[in-house]
This record gives C-alpha cells, sequence and structure tokens, in this order.
C-alpha cells in the first residue's frame, strides 16, 4: 500500500511542480504587456495555490518515506527476532549433542574393553592371571568414571 501510495504521489509532483515555474514567467511578463491588475491578481492567488499543493505534495512524499522507513525497520527487527530464537535452538540443540555424545563416549569405553577380553585369544596373560576378570572390570569402570567427571568439569553433562 505504501509503495503504490508513493507512486501516485510522484506522479501528482510531476503534474503540480512544472506549474509553479510557469505561473512564475507569467507573472514576469505583466508588466511587460500590461496585464490588468485583476487578472495579476488572480495569477498570484493561482501561484500561491500551486505552490502549496507542492509543498503538500512533497510533506506526502517524505510522510510515506518515513512509514517505508518504519517498516523496513520493523521487518529488520522481526527478522532479527526470528535469527535471534533460532540461534538460542541451535545452541540448545548443541548442548544436547554434547550430552548425548559424553554418555556415548563413556559407555564406548568399556565396551572397548569388554570387546578386547571378549575376543578369546590364547596369548593373553590377563587370562590366566587370577586377579585379570576384576582388572577388566576395574578399568572399565575407571574409564566409564574418569571420562564422565572430564565432561562433567566441561558441563556437558
Amino acid at each position: 500500500r505504501i509503495y503504490a501510495l508513493s507512486r501516485e504521489v510522484i506522479e501528482f509532483q510531476r503534474a503540480t511542480q512544472p506549474l509553479v515555474p510557469m505561473f512564475e514567467s507569467l507573472q514576469r511578463g505583466f508588466d511587460k504587456y500590461n496585464v490588468d491588475l485583476e487578472l495579476h491578481r488572480h495569477l498570484r492567488d493561482v501561484l500561491d495555490h500551486s505552490l502549496r499543493v507542492v509543498e503538500r505534495a512533497d510533506a506526502f512524499r517524505q510522510l510515506l518515506q518515513n512509514a517505508l522507513t518504519t517498516q523496513s525497520t520493523l521487518v529488520a527487527q522481526s527478522q532479527n527476532d526470528e535469527m535471534r530464537r533460532l540461534s538460542e535452538t541451535s545452541l540448545a540443540q548443541s548442548e544436547e549433542v554434547k550430552k548425548i555424545s559424553s554418555w556415548a563416549a563413556i559407555l564406548f569405553a568399556p565396551a572397548l574393553v569388554g570387546t578386547v577380553y571378549g575376543m578369546n585369544f590364547r596369548n593373553m596373560p590377563e587370562l590366566d592371571w587370577t586377579y585379570g576378570y576384576p582388572f577388566a572390570l576395574g578399568l572399565m569402570l575407571a574409564m566409564g568414571v574418569t571420562l564422565y567427571r572430564v565432561f562433567k568439569k566441561r558441563n556437558w553433562l
């Protein structure tokens, strides 16, 4: 709507602005051609009216320009709010991914130790060792607790 009104005002300005110099040039020629004083007054009155119309058209154009600037500012502010909301959502999602990744790493460490000991190699000294099974469980627990503390310290959990 603002653009349509601006186009109309511009068209109106194009129609009215040439009137002022035309009436001024006619007024300058009054003395040269001995024009009647009454006609002189009427033409001065028409010139004053045309000046007022041109000034009003300029004021309308400025008002519409301000309205357009305000509308553009509101749209930009709305876009900024939307981008801020998306950024906050992205940050929250990133925090969730950190938590999920931390728990995956904590669960992966004992699984790694368990899979190595579950391969049933013949030449593994820990298999014949009396404390091999408790050592493997302790190693899994230690790795899990260590990773938990590291992630907790970094506020990932």
